[in-house]
């Protein structure tokens, strides 16, 4: 490890496609040039190719879930949000305990943002992750509607903008593209 002088914090935001994409990207990348990437997934508890595509890469890429199955946030019940908020929050520690520890030379929080839209952590939660980060450690986030602050304290944001969209004319997510 220890294969960056300095890191940075990056965010891929905004209502298009591609921001899990870019972030998985820049890990398949850092794992190639011998970094160690790690990725913690919040909302994510379906199979998608990327977790195929970690098994290939070996002990250099690794993700990590933490929540059981269960539909949009929207749809669940009082008992499967507070089963959430617990799934969260030892994701959250995880991810917390990954930088304290220096375990790795990228760390990806996948749709981090989504978790703190939904209420299941604060603005200062996320803003106490960018400020623990080590030096020489890469931090990219995830999501939509990232809050000004978290915005300013970041290195580098990248917007993804939907121009146009296939979803539009019907067309579903498609296993291998998507997801």
């Amino acid at each position: 490890m220890g294969n960056l002088e300095k890191g940075y914090t990056q965010i891929y935001t905004g209502n298009g496609k591609g921001k899990t994409t870019a972030a998985m990207g820049l890990g398949f990348r850092a794992c190639g040039d011998g970094m160690i990437v790690h990725v913690v997934q919040f909302l994510k508890s379906f199979n998608t190719g990327e977790l195929n595509s970690a098994k290939i890469l070996g002990e250099n890429f690794k993700i990590y879930r933490f929540e059981t199955p269960k539909g949009f946030t929207w749809q669940l019940s009082d008992e499967e949000k507070k089963l959430l908020q617990e799934e969260i929050k030892k994701e959250y520690d995880f991810a917390m305990e990954e930088l304290l520890g220096r375990r790795c030379d990228v760390l990806i929080l996948d749709e981090i943002m989504g978790v703190l839209n939904a209420g299941f952590i604060k603005e200062e939660d996320v803003l106490r992750l960018m400020d623990l980060k080590p030096s020489d450690m890469e931090l990219i986030l995830t999501g939509r509607n990232v809050p000004e602050k978290i915005l300013e304290k970041a290195d580098l944001v990248t917007e993804m903008k939907e121009i146009k969209h296939y979803y539009k004319q019907g067309v579903n997510a498609r296993k291998g593209i998507e997801f």
